[in-house]
């Protein structure tokens, strides 16, 4: 279905499921965690030069309660660690996690005893930015990779009664690098 037909006709038809997932898919709305360098890339990312708001995710929220999509930018310390999973309980569900940055992947050059190695060791992470810091583009193409997710998202049983539960949802592995 086209425009033309559109114009000819002068109506769409679709179903409640797709124009929600498509409102879902395109609104998203992220929870920044900046904890070191990456945070400035993430700034970078929402500027007007990168454009977040073609994606429909300009508008950051302070609050995990209204967010669904958080962006974890730079090494987690253990002392961190159970901050970052309040903010990812206090998120409505479904919520996404994107991993940005070799700290915050795999802990980077920090093989210290202080430093997490990896969020995904206590969060279902979606989509993983690689980079040191990544660049605002490679974060763009994760939101991207989110929003095909969300897209093509189907709530099961243990989702719905069970949303509750740690780690209900384990995501698909993405690892997002740009050249």
């Amino acid at each position: 279905m086209g425009l033309n037909d559109i114009t000819k006709d002068g109506f769409i038809t679709t179903t409640v499921d797709f124009a929600i997932k498509w409102a879902q898919k395109n609104s998203l709305f992220p929870m920044p965690l900046g904890i070191s360098c990456c945070g400035i890339e993430m700034m970078a990312f929402a500027s007007s030069r990168f454009d977040v708001a073609r994606f429909g995710s300009e508008a950051m929220r302070f609050s995990p309660r209204q967010c669904d999509l958080l962006i974890v930018a730079g090494t987690v310390t253990y002392k961190m660690a159970s901050v970052v999973r309040k903010i990812y309980d206090q998120m409505p569900d479904p919520k996404w996690v994107i991993s940005m940055g070799v700290c915050a992947s795999t802990g980077g050059m920090f093989r210290s005893y202080s430093v997490v190695q990896g969020i995904d060791q206590f969060l279902p992470v979606d989509v993983y930015v690689s980079g040191c810091p990544p660049r605002p583009e490679a974060l763009l193409k994760a939101l991207m990779t989110v929003q095909a997710k969300v897209g093509a998202y189907k709530p099961t049983l243990l989702d719905i009664e069970g949303h509750k539960k740690a780690n209900a949802r384990v995501p698909e592995r993405e690892y997002i690098t740009i050249d």
